[in-house]
């Protein structure tokens, strides 16, 4: 039981839910070429951390680098940056997300809740500040309100896939086996390609090959 709820735990991290969109490439095009050069990826980070270091005022530069540091686990730097975005544009829900997410990865849940209630303030219907809110509250073992929480935001949100799959996590870490399989389930049929999909899949395989046994 402890080794199937270690790696359910592992499967079940979940994916930050405003993570950088990143441009698709134009895979259907044909190749030319016979053999063609290697194309070697360019590494965006030091050329915003520039752009950022000459003109601290430019929202824009502060807010991607902020997401970047995020992606790359750079929690300490992600939060000076986007706390620096937040003097800037207080009202930018994309940025106190953020930061709530930044704290939360620094072990500072308290903090990331803060930036979840100030988002949910301005911006109520915002599933992925509720969602955060409900994962954070869940990490400090106050499971009553983090369940209550995601049944609201399914409740006013039907397709909030973020908390279909938190509500997932918390089935199965009380043993309700099959009803984290029905919520996962639902994860993959609202949002296929999500990373909480992927995750969602993998939990599901785990689960259903345990419940069989």
């Amino acid at each position: 039981m402890k080794r199937l709820m270690m790696i359910l735990s592992c499967l079940s991290l979940a994916a930050i839910a405003v993570s950088p969109v990143r441009a698709q490439g134009n895979a259907g095009a044909p190749v030319v070429e016979k053999s063609p050069a290697p194309v070697v990826p360019v590494d965006s980070l030091p050329l915003l951390e520039k752009a950022v270091a000459k003109d601290s005022t430019r929202f824009d530069n502060l807010f991607r680098l902020g997401v970047m540091y995020l992606d790359r686990d750079k929690v300490n730097e992600a939060i000076k940056v986007l706390t620096k975005a937040h003097v800037l544009q207080p009202k930018d829900h994309r940025v106190t997300v953020n930061l709530g997410v930044a704290f939360d990865a620094s072990g500072t849940p308290t903090l990331a809740q803060g930036y979840y209630r100030e988002t949910l303030a301005a911006f109520p219907e915002d599933s992925v500040a509720s969602c955060r809110l409900a994962s954070s509250l869940y990490s400090q073992s106050k499971h009553a309100e983090a369940t209550a929480l995601l049944q609201e935001i399914i409740k006013k949100s039907p397709r909030a896939y973020c908390a279909y799959f938190t509500l997932g996590v918390a089935f199965a870490d009380a043993g309700i086996y099959r009803d984290a399989i029905r919520m996962w389930r639902k994860v993959v049929e609202i949002a296929p390609t999500s990373p909480e999909a992927i995750s969602a899949r993998e939990s599901i395989d785990v689960l259903e090959k345990f419940v069989g046994q």
